[in-house]
């Protein structure tokens, strides 16, 4: 069956996708750095052997690298659906850190925007997944 070319929701949803990951990914690199740090739970910096700045600017990186991926590499998408899907994962820990705290972000400044945000991972993991496989 030939690919159809052109605009489908699911390119719609990576393109958006793709622009959150860079978005959200410059954001830890920039004006966020600072305040995503109290994200980081002291057990990762000592499993990672860092500090949680680097774990920000690590996370950062691989954001802006997903989202880019997504969009510049159609051959792999499926590989970089999967890597989004396990990126999420693998931050919930300190989205789940933070919430339990009650430690404000940027964004991030009341105990209900902190739970409710537990509640995204769940749809961004299927959305990644949806949006890289074509059926």
């Amino acid at each position: 069956m030939p690919r159809r070319r052109g605009l489908t929701l699911r390119s719609i949803s990576r393109g958006v996708l793709a622009l959150l990951l860079v978005a959200a990914g410059v954001g830890h690199l920039t004006w966020g750095r600072r305040g995503y740090r109290i994200v980081v739970p002291g057990w990762a910096t000592r499993l990672l052997h860092t500090d949680k700045d680097a774990i920000v600017v690590a996370s950062g990186a691989v954001e802006v690298v997903l989202g880019v991926a997504l969009i510049g590499l159609p051959a792999e998408r499926r590989r970089v659906g999967t890597a989004i899907a396990a990126f999420f994962v693998a931050v919930f820990p300190g989205n789940v850190h933070q919430w339990r705290t009650g430690r404000s972000a940027p964004g991030l400044n009341t105990d209900r925007s902190r739970f409710l945000r537990l509640f995204l991972h769940p749809p961004l993991v299927a959305w990644a997944w949806w949006a890289t496989r074509e059926r």
